[in-house]
């Protein structure tokens, strides 16, 4: 039996430096984002588990039995969403919940990971006690920003929660609490096997982002936690205009191709801004003053122009960095491009009317903005009265 009400939280993530020259093997860095998604977690009715995500409308409930049985051949091994593995009585994970082979929707893909980390995870652990999981987030999908790794990220915390394979660290009377390095190591191994059910072959910068916050290095596969990270305030922009990453990526080595005598000092300069910035981040004091901010946003500036001129660039990233411009402030891309998203550095100087003016000219373009900071922290216990009546109004709606 599971007893208590509690909320599990994790952050998206930006990319700061490093776009597209990652996958040439350059440095990238990548920065948790205060925007969240959140889990809540309660007793559910007694033989039954039901998951709720009504930012997709999913709304499914299944009885333990026949999930018991179902995993009666799942391992504990990791595979992609095209070879989820076969259950006992003959069905696959995707017959098993109504849901065709190969689909790609959203709600589909949020479906299959729940199952498959519900399934492997008590296979490995014992069984997921009936509890009741509803999921919303502060993270638009779609967007680069990490919002599938953040829910694989609650789902494995929580479960692996219920199932005693991790403590429940939070207190009575505490608000927040965190898991222990060991056990956040087991949150993101599992989160990631949630990914690869999603995206097939993922990076792991996601996941890792979202365990443990704060901001990563990216070379080559391997994943290494900044020493420290300051946070540091800025406006998100959704420019909404869709992309393919795929594509892009295409375009850049298509380039590089082409000219590799002009292009490849381009994914040099990429490479050394990020280590650049990884020097001055890991400098810099935990809430830094205004004297700190001009060196970044120089770093913003260069590497703007250096993704313009790889080619994933857009007119409405072009304009985001025009208005934000026009009130002394410094945005570039993040992520893929050729739309997407754009981060502006906020620096504590800036006027709060400033602020509002840049957010007023960015909506007045059609785009959405967050006023967020990046460096957050990962993954999170909360108690449930602790979390904003925003927050808890959303988890309502299930």
């Amino acid at each position: 039996m599971w007893a208590r009400e509690l909320a599990v939280s994790a952050p998206g993530k930006v990319i700061l430096h490093g776009e597209h020259a990652v996958v040439l093997g350059k440095v990238a860095l990548a920065v948790a984002l205060d925007l969240r998604t959140f889990l809540r977690l309660r007793p559910g009715a007694e033989g039954r588990l039901s998951v709720s995500l009504p930012g997709v409308g999913v709304r499914r409930s299944w009885d333990t039995p026949g999930l018991r049985a179902l995993r009666g051949r799942i391992a504990g091994k990791a595979r992609g969403k095209e070879e989820l593995p076969r259950g006992g009585e003959g069905l696959s994970v995707p017959e098993f919940a109504g849901i065709a082979a190969g689909a790609s929707a959203p709600e589909s893909l949020a479906t299959l990971a729940f199952l498959y980390m519900c399934l492997a995870i008590s296979a490995k652990y014992g069984d997921v006690p009936s509890v009741d999981i509803v999921v919303c987030s502060e993270l638009p999908t779609g967007a680069g920003l990490g919002s599938s790794a953040a829910y694989a990220v609650c789902l494995a915390a929580a479960l692996l929660m219920v199932c005693g394979a991790i403590s429940c660290p939070l207190q009575e009377g505490e608000s927040t609490a965190r898991w222990t390095e060991e056990e956040l190591t087991l949150i993101n191994s599992w989160a990631f096997r949630g990914e690869q059910v999603i995206h097939g072959n993922p990076s792991g910068v996601d996941n890792a982002v979202g365990t443990w916050g704060g901001a990563l290095r990216y070379q080559a596969g391997k994943i290494t936690p900044l020493k420290r990270v300051p946070t540091l305030r800025i406006l998100l922009t959704n420019t909404k205009v869709p992309r393919s990453t795929k594509i892009l990526v295409a375009g850049v080595k298509e380039k590089i191709l082409k000219f590799p005598a002009i292009m490849n000092p381009v994914l040099d300069s990429i490479d050394a801004i990020s280590q650049e910035c990884q020097s001055v981040l890991e400098a810099m004091p935990a809430n830094p003053s205004p004297e700190h901010y001009p060196v970044l946003e120089e770093f913003f500036d260069i590497n703007q122009h250096h993704l313009n001129v790889l080619g994933v660039g857009h007119p409405s990233l072009d304009r985001l960095c025009q208005v934000t411009a026009s009130h002394s402030l410094h945005s570039k891309l993040t992520g893929a491009g050729g739309g997407g998203c754009g981060i502006t550095l906020l620096p504590p100087d800036t006027s709060p009317l400033a602020v509002e003016a840049a957010k007023q000219d960015l909506c007045a373009c059609g785009f959405e903005c967050w006023e967020t900071k990046i460096g957050a922290p990962g993954v999170t216990l909360h108690s449930c009265s602790s979390l904003s009546a925003q927050v808890l109004h959303e988890l309502a709606q299930s």
